[in-house]
């Protein structure tokens, strides 16, 4: 995708984009502008907010041109509060999540920078560093309140989580699509698209809040994880296919749309 391009093709009325209008919006109209005026709009956020990222330097956006001269991108985010920002949707979206979900942004950094200070940048990353990429790039919040749905997620059970317990979507649990690779795959969504999930045992109250008390709630809990976890591997997350959440895509109303194993395939237990 080339510089500066796709930024029309954002649909804000898009469950996977809605979490993220009220500002996108804003800068959406800056990118197709320019990309000094996207980059100014996402500095006065940054400047308005006071968020800090993995080692409590104050957040701030830069060009992709202004990284040093072999300077480990994870690492210069940590030691200086800025990241490197291309004119691109996919680092429009990354951006994006910094704001929606600040702590859980500043854990990833704190830990993928301490790999970086530890192992090095190397040609490969380690099974940590994997999990905290794959985290990053792909990585839906799976709130739920019911550990039936979760174990049917791990289970691949899909006809439980997605046909019998249909009406619990919304009640007993919801997804927040986090990994800006994610996004940027459903400026074009398609039926194989498929997210890591990242289950949240949230309380039962939590589906009374307004979302942006949800979304608080989930960003102090999910950064506190990956903060405190002893291990980290790719085998801690579920395979969800976007498409198939309950209100998210109009087609799966049909229970036949669930008929593709190619999609919903069978699988193994899997557990966190």
């Amino acid at each position: 995708m080339g510089s500066g391009s796709g930024f029309a093709d954002i649909d804000w009325s898009l469950p996977w984009f809605a979490q993220f209008s009220a500002r996108g919006i804003r800068w959406q109209r800056a990118a197709q502008d320019s990309y000094a005026a996207l980059l100014s709009e996402m500095n006065a956020d940054a400047q308005a907010s006071q968020q800090t990222t993995g080692r409590g330097q104050r957040l701030g956006f830069i060009a992709q041109d202004d990284l040093p001269a072999g300077a480990a991108y994870e690492a210069h985010i940590a030691s200086t509060g800025c990241v490197p920002t291309r004119h691109n949707l996919h680092d429009f979206f990354n951006a994006s999540v910094w704001f929606a979900f600040p702590r859980v942004k500043a854990a990833l950094n704190a830990r993928q920078s301490a790999a970086i200070d530890e192992l090095g940048v190397g040609p490969t990353r380690g099974g940590a560093r994997d999990a905290l990429t794959v985290f990053d790039e792909n990585a839906l919040l799976f709130a739920c309140a019911d550990p039936e749905l979760s174990r049917a997620l791990r289970a691949f059970d899909w006809m439980t989580l997605f046909i019998a317990n249909r009406a619990a979507w919304g009640e007993r649990c919801e997804v927040r699509c986090f990994g800006h690779a994610l996004l940027e795959k459903l400026i074009a969504p398609f039926k194989a698209c498929t997210g890591h999930a990242w289950i949240v045992d949230v309380p039962g109250e939590y589906f009374a809040w307004p979302q942006a008390s949800r979304d608080a709630w989930l960003d102090k809990a999910v950064s506190g994880e990956l903060s405190c976890a002893q291990e980290l591997t790719t085998r801690m997350f579920a395979p969800l296919p976007v498409l198939g959440i309950p209100g998210w895509w109009p087609a799966n109303q049909a229970t036949s749309f669930y008929d593709d194993p190619a999609v919903f395939r069978a699988g193994r237990l899997r557990s966190r």
